[in-house]
């Protein structure tokens, strides 16, 4: 039977999500919002293909049931509405939605990035009380893709498995249960979106590796491979170090934490004995020269404004001490000349200002 999706969003992961989901037999409505909307000109002119000059986990061309520029069409097409955006346009693409949203739908953020949290507060600040919806945070999104030309992917590769939490967290197995049928890729159960957001894997390597690099990516123009060229035996030293904060996070909150190195080996197929190892050798995401250019590109912009510092919120909650985490963000500030510590994902943002751990794990239950 064919199921209805609306995906929220025509950047790479949208466009894949579209193509993929379609092939997996679901009739979906994708939305482009003005200024982001040439894509569905490229689609509607032909159908979405995937093809490129690399081995592609996946190949042919899809025609989408429907694309649109209406945001209201595309709530009102179906109950599932997947987000597959960076962090920071969730929040705009949600109050635009407010008004049209009806009981009984589920959004998935994929990523998440505690953004569950962020639009449930949102909903109730904005007087939607009563709207009864349920947020699913992925820790990332399925696939390793790019859009490579005029309707047109690379899908590189996909994850094994895709661990999810809904919020409330009593809700996950059923919102699994709605999502699975959709999904090209076995969806698992985290203890809570907390947890999610902790257990993104770009957390470890993309805002750190590319701020320890910034110097040769900018004067090269990121013509690298960004996972090969910038982990260094050194810089994945340092990372190692990251990681243990995060871990030491994880503890502080009650959360058992799944090792970088465990989540990429069992996500990847790999048996990998270092982070090292995986950077230097995944056949995924060895295959294309693509690395940030600047600053201002999304493995800091959203990876340190909404990975590394809830981290450092919660290390402030718990008493634990981040000092590399501490310094990318202050490294990362002085990149953009901005305050991530004020002006990324904080406490206050995710509506958990003021709890205790032992209150805010009993709101995200």
């Amino acid at each position: 039977m064919t199921t209805h999706v609306s995906i929220i969003g025509s950047g790479n992961a949208g466009l894949t999500a579209a193509y993929h989901l379609t092939l997996q037999g679901a009739d979906v409505c994708l939305y482009g919002a003005k200024g982001f909307d040439q894509p569905l000109a490229d689609i509607e002119a032909n159908a979405l293909a995937t093809s490129n000059n690399v081995e592609l986990s996946f190949a042919g061309f899809q025609a989408i049931d429907t694309v649109t520029r209406d945001l209201k069409q595309a709530v009102d097409y179906a109950d599932v509405l997947i987000l597959p955006v960076p962090s920071f346009a969730q929040e705009p693409l949600f109050r635009a939605m407010l008004p049209h949203l009806k009981n009984g739908q589920l959004i998935m953020l994929m990523p998440g990035n505690y953004g569950s949290l962020v639009l449930n507060k949102i909903k109730h600040d904005e007087g939607y009380h009563d709207l009864d919806i349920t947020f699913v945070d992925a820790i990332s999104i399925p696939w390793a893709t790019r859009i490579v030309g005029p309707a047109e992917l690379a899908i590189l590769g996909m994850k094994n498995y895709l661990p999810v939490a809904a919020l409330p967290a009593c809700r996950t197995q059923a919102a699994i249960s709605r999502l699975q049928p959709l999904m090209p890729l076995p969806l698992t159960a985290l203890d809570n979106v907390i947890m999610a957001g902790l257990e993104n894997i770009n957390f470890g390597g993309h805002p750190l590796l590319t701020t320890l690099n910034m110097g040769l990516l900018e004067n090269f123009d990121g013509q690298f491979n960004y996972y090969k060229d910038c982990c260094s035996v050194s810089t994945a030293r340092a990372a190692a170090v990251m990681e243990k904060e995060r871990l030491a996070i994880g503890q502080a909150l009650g959360l058992c934490l799944t090792t970088e190195l465990d989540a990429m080996n069992a996500l990847y197929s790999m048996d990998c004995k270092t982070v090292y190892d995986t950077n230097r050798t995944s056949e995924t995401h060895g295959k294309l020269n693509s690395a940030p250019n600047s600053a201002s590109n999304r493995y800091i912009t959203e990876d340190a404004a909404y990975l590394l510092v809830p981290c450092y919120e919660f290390a402030q909650l718990t008493g634990v001490e981040t000092p590399i985490i501490t310094a990318c963000l202050h490294i990362d500030n002085a990149y953009n000349d901005t305050d991530y510590f004020k002006n990324g994902r904080t406490l206050k943002q995710m509506g958990l200002e003021g709890m205790l751990v032992s209150d805010i794990m009993a709101y995200v239950a």
